[in-house]
């Protein structure tokens, strides 16, 4: 628990103590949860608006996914925009474009909903409570909570600003219960015991960081893997084999980042990855200058799907084992660099993150992953995107500019 939360819990506390006593500074603790939503949304005092609002949040907490979903309608119903207030305000505007008339807009424009939320993540933990309840709002797939999982979105980018983060470097030493959170939420290679992640950690040629936030200082937003070699490996097992020679770091030349797992469903559609890569990049090149490439060594999730669809007589001769390297190596080649996306961007996933980060394709793999979920996805193929810190930024603008993938002179030859 922060400073800060230590201080808002002993408020609550002391808050409920006078309530439980039956102090007229505070209205009653409703059970009915629309009640208890008027109850904050109606009082003015700012200890008060804490007891109410983490009242709300314990029987918002409480409900099962029918009730949630009853909940959040009967929110949608009684606290939306004012429609006809707003259509009021922007004709206001219109006859006098002056700063009070664009305040009353901004006000009537921002449905009353939203100060609910702000209301709720004033309380202890409230950030990662609110966090949990758009997984939950999600998990629910109702297209009338779509409105929700955008509103929690737009606030997770105010909250959760790159500015506010923390990079802190996992080790060995990192107490255990942030430990297991790294195995349980390893999404690229699952660490399968207390060995395994002991040979990602411990080395001093395997690191890991990760982004905290203040308010979450005990479970990460999101982690990177990272190997320090001397070259590039040609496949993720040689990386990630428990029982293997340490490479003396004096000899490393080249950062792989191997795995980058994202913590939490909650914060879906906020980018930290494009954060955490460049900045773990320029720490490393400023802890050892001899590193003088930065690569990931990237899943291709997408490329048997894909293939199936758009190359299957290249598709049916790799199930068969009846394909060339060459023949392979091309049709991931056009997966990864030719889109048949309707908006231009590349078809894999992966891709789209590194090349919008502004990374380049250097080369790809065969054999590289040869694990079940490897073979499954992209018959074992690995790509390396090289972050060249001297052009990532420039490669980002043109990116987003022109939607091309810049790739690497090997890359080029396979496509000529």
């Amino acid at each position: 628990m922060t400073f800060f939360q230590s201080i808002l819990s002993s408020v609550m506390k002391g808050a409920r103590g006078l309530n439980r006593f039956g102090s007229k500074s505070f209205g009653k603790l409703h059970d009915d949860i629309n009640d208890a939503v008027d109850s904050l949304m109606s009082t003015t005092g700012e200890v008060s608006s804490l007891v109410y609002a983490e009242h709300l949040l314990n029987l918002i907490e409480q409900q099962d996914d029918d009730g949630l979903n009853k909940f959040l309608i009967s929110l949608l119903s009684n606290y939306d925009i004012d429609t006809e207030k707003l259509s009021k305000d922007v004709k206001n505007y219109s006859s006098e474009k002056s700063g009070e008339n664009l305040k009353q807009i901004n006000i009537s424009s921002e449905p009353k909903w939203v100060e609910l939320f702000r209301r709720l993540n004033s309380t202890p933990n409230g950030t990662y409570r609110l966090v949990k309840l758009r997984e939950r709002i999600r998990s629910l797939n109702d297209p009338e909570l779509k409105t929700f999982d955008f509103g929690l979105l737009n606030l997770f980018k105010d909250w959760f600003n790159p500015s506010f983060l923390v990079l802190e470097k996992i080790d060995w030493e990192t107490p255990a219960n942030i430990l297991e959170k790294i195995i349980q939420y390893e999404a690229v290679h699952e660490i399968n015991s207390w060995d395994d992640l002991r040979a990602r950690l411990a080395p001093l040629d395997r690191q890991c960081f990760a982004f905290f936030h203040p308010l979450i200082p005990n479970d990460p937003l999101i982690f990177v893997e990272v190997a320090l070699c001397n070259g590039i490996p040609k496949s993720i097992q040689k990386i990630i084999k428990i029982d293997r020679d340490e490479i003396d770091i004096e000899e490393v030349d080249t950062a792989i980042f191997y795995s980058i797992s994202n913590c939490h469903n909650g914060l879906l559609g906020i980018s930290f990855g494009n954060f955490l890569i460049k900045k773990v990049a320029k720490n490393l090149k400023q802890e050892l200058p001899e590193l003088n490439q930065f690569l990931t060594l990237s899943p291709i999730p997408g490329l048997m799907k894909w293939m199936e669809a758009y190359a299957p007589t290249t598709f049916e001769r790799c199930v068969d084992k009846n394909c060339s390297d060459e023949e392979l190596a091309k049709k991931t080649i056009q997966y990864l660099t030719e889109s048949n996306r309707d908006d231009g961007m590349p078809n894999d996933s992966v891709t789209r993150f590194h090349i919008g980060n502004g990374a380049s394709l250097e080369k790809i793999n065969l054999n590289a992953d040869l694990s079940e979920k490897g073979l499954s996805q992209s018959f074992g193929i690995m790509a390396n995107y090289l972050y060249d810190l001297d052009v990532v930024e420039e490669n980002h603008e043109l990116f987003f500019k022109n939607k091309i993938v810049q790739t690497s002179k090997q890359i080029k030859a396979y496509k000529d």
